[in-house]
């Protein structure tokens, strides 16, 4: 039998594009519309997972890491666009955001009317992790997570009339709910919940010098000031030429701004 070219190919883009996760059932992502939620506590009282991304990385500027500043490690990439900062220019300064890893929250739900799908990570933004964080808080709802007296929320996602981005608005219902018809159906769904840690790939120090090293494209070192600098035939850009721009920056932004709503 001869080697299935498709299956090549996915286990390469697999190793490209590290996006954090291996298994698309365990996430989910509105579709435009009304959506009825329950956030689901795990073990350890947070619901909230932090992760911090790269986005455009690689020779190709089309690889997504998970940085290890998401388990609090060293990250070669976010330390790279610190030295740029540090360089003090404006060209070196805007090359910097290149560098930095921007968050994005994840929280284990259960979607209703998809009970079925058991629990799935959401991934959201900082103003919607504000959103939901408000609800969480507020003592007129209690522990919004309890499965006998807990509370649903409604998100509303979409592209209001003007926007160029979706957005999502957060509700709580106004009535409490179980998690779930039976306590059977309950405490399936609490032993299913995934890890984070088994779900969310964190890339680590040497893969991030790899990739970092591939997006550069090359990189010197320059004793006589001790500064580190680069040519990046990809980005179209110097650290160190007060013309330089980032090519691409406004279409990462862009791409970054639709994720995150």
């Amino acid at each position: 039998m001869g080697i299935d070219l498709a299956k090549m190919k996915a286990k390469q883009a697999a190793l490209t594009n590290r996006s954090g996760g291996s298994d698309d059932n365990h996430y989910w992502k509105p579709d435009e519309g009304t959506h009825q939620i329950r956030l689901v506590c795990p073990e350890g009282g947070d619901p909230f997972f932090e992760a911090y991304y790269h986005y455009g990385m690689g020779a190709e500027g089309k690889t997504t890491v998970l940085s290890p500043r998401t388990n609090g490690d060293a990250d070669p990439i976010a330390e790279w666009g610190t030295k740029l900062w540090n360089e003090g220019t404006d060209a070196s300064k805007e090359a910097a955001k290149r560098f930095w890893p921007k968050m994005r929250v994840f929280a284990p739900i259960v979607v209703r009317g998809e009970e079925g799908k058991g629990v799935r990570w959401w991934g959201f933004s900082r103003t919607t992790y504000q959103a939901l964080l408000d609800v969480v808080l507020d003592p007129e709802y209690g522990d919004i997570t309890d499965t006998e007296t807990g509370t649903d929320i409604r998100i509303d996602y979409g592209k209001k009339q003007g926007q160029s981005f979706p957005t999502t608005d957060v509700r709580p219902m106004r009535r409490t709910s179980k998690l779930a018809a039976t306590d059977e159906e309950v405490n399936t769904l609490l032993g299913n919940i995934a890890a984070a840690a088994d779900v969310f790939d964190v890339t680590s120090y040497e893969e991030c010098e790899r990739i970092l090293s591939a997006t550069l494209g090359e990189t010197t070192v320059d004793d006589s000031d001790g500064t580190t600098r680069y040519n990046n035939d990809n980005a179209n850009q110097k650290a160190d030429n007060s013309d330089s721009t980032l090519k691409g920056v406004s279409d990462i932004d862009s791409a970054f701004n639709e994720l995150m709503a």
